[in-house]
């Protein structure tokens, strides 16, 4: 679980985010949202230990990377994985390679052990036979699932993940979604996601937190935002005529999942 307590942070004398708390669980899938601008990315980079906040403190089951001695935060590091929004993977390297990046640079394990670990997570991601194929002979989508697979190699604790469906076609980012919640909850991981995805927030939102002009202004489940009463995040989530229908038949005829969003 990832705690985060009264977290302020500026730039130049702007405040970019305002006492913000909120708490992210164990085996969930918690989904940070919010328009451009809204502070939300800034948030993900606090979490993550890319910025330092002015105040306030963030808590890893209980350690609180804020106050952290550097050698800690490092050891920390360990325990988290990344999945980043253009995939970043290494061109030079097959999909092997890739996965085995990781293991390479952050254990002490055999060759053999590090090859069986990866070759468990390149099959855990569906992807069996293409290992030796390099990141431009596969789709994005393929793509994304090898940059879920090094994401988990050094089985992490916490998983974050920034925009990981940005590219994608809907049907992809579907199955994209449902991967990391299969492994969230198969595994006991704390996943953030940080999305504009509404599919990805109506689809997989177990815990959601809104971030509006740099507050949290509303936290919920992917039913809770079907009746909520805030405006701003009505406002963001139901921009489209398709996503207004799918909340008044929510209303209607109750949960709705993402088979029938298509």
């Amino acid at each position: 679980m990832i705690e985060v307590k009264d977290i302020v942070k500026s730039f130049d004398g702007r405040t970019v985010l305002h006492d913000v708390s909120a708490t992210f669980y164990t085996g969930k899938t918690n989904l940070i949202i919010g328009q451009s601008g809204s502070g939300k990315t800034v948030l993900m980079k606090s979490l993550v230990g890319l910025l330092q906040p002015d105040s306030g403190s963030i808590l890893f089951d209980g350690r609180d990377i804020v106050t952290m001695p550097a050698h800690e935060v490092k050891e920390l590091r360990k325990e988290i994985g990344m999945l980043f929004q253009g995939s970043a993977l290494f061109d030079s390297e097959t999909v092997l390679g890739n996965v085995m990046f990781p293991l390479v640079m952050f254990t002490d394990k055999s060759r053999e052990e590090m090859l069986d670990r990866a070759h468990f997570c390149i099959r855990r991601v569906n992807l069996t036979g293409a290992e030796n194929k390099y990141p431009s002979e596969i789709s994005g989508g393929m793509q994304k699932r090898v940059a879920i697979a090094r994401a988990i190699a050094l089985n992490p604790k916490y998983l974050f993940c920034d925009e990981p469906n940005s590219g994608l076609d809907p049907k992809t980012s579907i199955l994209i979604d449902e991967l990391l919640s299969d492994i969230t909850h198969e595994y006991g991981i704390t996943t953030v996601i940080n999305t504009h995805d509404m599919n990805s927030v109506l689809g997989i939102g177990e815990n959601i937190i809104f971030i509006n002009k740099g507050r949290r202004e509303w936290v919920g489940d992917m039913t809770q935002i079907y009746t909520t009463a805030n405006e701003a995040l009505n406002d963001f989530v139901f921009a489209t005529e398709l996503f207004q229908q799918v909340r008044n038949y929510v209303k209607a005829n109750g949960t709705v999942k993402h088979q029938d969003q298509k």
